[in-house]
């Protein structure tokens, strides 16, 4: 079968816009958008101008700051998605994508952990390249189901009728005090004992902390909390600074074990566990170095929980 030049011109025109138009409603900016998509702002403007005066219809509101969507703006924002995840599909069973994996993680997925991932998927497939970006849980559904990303690393991983959940690892939690602390000298602390604690607690919002409550709850225990944070490593600092005491994954406190910054205390209670998950969109198409990557990571689990 022949494809004439014209098609294959007015196709890529296609697929440049929906990406143009898919970067302005990600950044509710047309300056960012026209920045990684090679083009002057007055070019971004104008095309969505043209845009809006073919369909007849107004698809960004730009009274507001940051602009936001019409309701034009959003259904036009997820055809432009599904026509690049299509198109996504399609070279990807040709062979003939960039082999760059995107991935959007939880803050306490570390770094330490992600380079060595990184390390194992360009050796084992040269050429590939992984492209990391730490996010506050929400945005990593946020990130996966609008296609800025591949594959995500959540916690307490929440079922949805648009993703696919792979249970990952149960990380084991512990408390995390500081080395002065009355607990410091103790190999295991009851739950009981944590009642009335000065503690740092993660938002009331993140899954984790819910679950957190409600374990203390159903022990009938009751801490003081002093301080919250969106994020494992603000609860480490404040703990090492003596502001109270926390729980946390007992694996994302070694690196301040062994600097003697905490101490790492383990509870008597098996149920404190933190589920690691990871999500991606159904039916997604992987590329070989996502299906090399979801093996690497598998495979680390697995050992993990060994």
């Amino acid at each position: 079968m022949t494809i004439s030049w014209a098609y294959v011109i007015v196709t890529e025109v296609i697929f440049e816009d929906c990406k143009l138009f898919r970067d302005v409603a990600q950044h509710r900016s047309l300056s960012r958008a026209a920045q990684l998509n090679g083009i002057s702002q007055s070019a971004a403007t104008q095309h969505v101008q043209e845009l809006e005066r073919r369909l007849g219809t107004t698809l960004l509101d730009r009274s507001t700051r940051p602009m936001t969507l019409t309701y034009a703006g959003k259904a036009y924002a997820d055809l432009c998605r599904d026509v690049l995840r299509r198109e996504e599909e399609f070279l990807a069973s040709l062979g003939q994508v960039d082999e760059t994996l995107r991935v959007a993680s939880i803050y306490s997925i570390g770094l330490t952990e992600m380079n060595r991932l990184r390390e194992a998927l360009e050796r084992n497939l040269p050429g590939a390249h992984l492209q990391v970006e730490y996010l506050r849980p929400d945005k990593v559904y946020q990130a996966v189901l609008e296609d800025q990303a591949d594959l995500g690393f959540v916690s307490y991983p929440q079922h949805r009728r648009e993703l696919t959940v792979l249970p990952w690892r149960d990380e084991p939690m512990a408390v995390a005090a500081h080395p002065q602390h009355r607990f410091a000298g103790l190999q295991t602390v009851g739950v009981r004992d944590l009642n009335g604690e000065a503690f740092v607690a993660f938002d009331e919002d993140l899954a984790v902390r819910k679950e957190l409550d409600r374990h203390l709850r159903n022990r009938g225990v009751e801490v003081n909390v002093v301080a919250q944070f969106d994020n494992i490593q603000s609860i480490k600092e404040a703990v090492a600074l003596g502001t109270g005491i926390s729980i946390l994954p007992e694996q994302t406190m070694r690196a301040e074990v062994r600097s003697r910054r905490l101490v790492s205390v383990d509870l008597d209670s098996p149920e404190f566990v933190r589920p690691v998950g990871i999500i991606y969109r159904r039916r997604k198409v992987f590329t070989k170095a996502g299906r090399e990557f979801l093996e690497l990571v598998i495979e680390a689990g697995a050992m993990a929980g060994a």
